[in-house]
C-alpha cells in the first residue's frame, strides 16, 4: 500500500473495492474516478475513490447506465465524493426504479410458480408462449417479460 502519501495503488483499490484493475482504468477513462500519476507514471488514488466506487456499484446494481451514473456524479461540486446528503438526494429517484424492478421480479416469480405448479407444461396454456411470433409486432426482445426485466 502507498501509505507514505496516503494514496492507494491500483491493486490496493481493486482489493478494497472488489473492482478489477481493468474496471478501474475504464472508470477513469470514462471520467467517473480520478487518479494521480507518480513520476514513474503509476496510478495513485485518493482514499475517497473507494466511496465513489461504492456509489458506482450501488447505482449499477439499481440498473443505472454508466451515462446515468456519470450524470449523477457530475452533479457533485468539484467531482467530490458523495456525502450522506448527496446519497439521499441522488438515490431518492432510484426508489421508483427499484420498486418497479421488485414488482417485475415478483410478477415473473409468480408466473413461473403458476406455470410450473399446474404441471401441464403446455404451450397452449403458457402465459409466455408466443405462437406464430405474434409478439414481433410489439418490438424486439422478450416482450412478455415485465419491462424492467427486458
Amino acid at each position: 500500500m502507498a501509505q507514505s502519501t496516503g494514496q492507494l495503488t491500483v491493486s490496493d483499490v481493486a482489493a478494497r473495492s472488489g473492482f478489477a484493475p481493468s474496471a478501474l482504468r475504464f472508470y477513469e477513462r470514462e471520467g467517473l474516478i480520478q487518479a494521480a500519476r507518480t513520476p514513474g507514471n503509476q496510478r495513485r488514488y485518493e482514499r475517497s475513490v473507494l466511496r465513489r466506487l461504492a456509489f458506482i456499484r450501488a447505482a449499477r446494481n439499481v440498473g443505472l447506465s454508466l451515462d446515468e451514473v456519470a450524470g449523477a456524479l457530475a452533479t457533485l461540486p468539484d467531482s467530490r465524493t458523495p456525502t450522506r446528503a448527496d446519497w439521499t438526494r441522488l438515490s431518492r429517484a432510484w426508489r421508483a426504479r427499484l420498486d418497479g424492478q421488485i414488482a417485475a421480479l415478483e410478477k415473473l416469480r409468480d408466473g413461473l410458480d403458476s406455470c410450473i405448479g399446474c404441471g401441464c407444461l403446455s404451450l397452449k396454456r403458457c402465459a409466455i408462449s408466443n405462437p406464430g411470433d405474434a409478439a414481433r409486432a410489439d418490438g424486439p426482445g422478450a416482450r412478455y417479460l415485465p419491462a424492467p426485466l427486458r
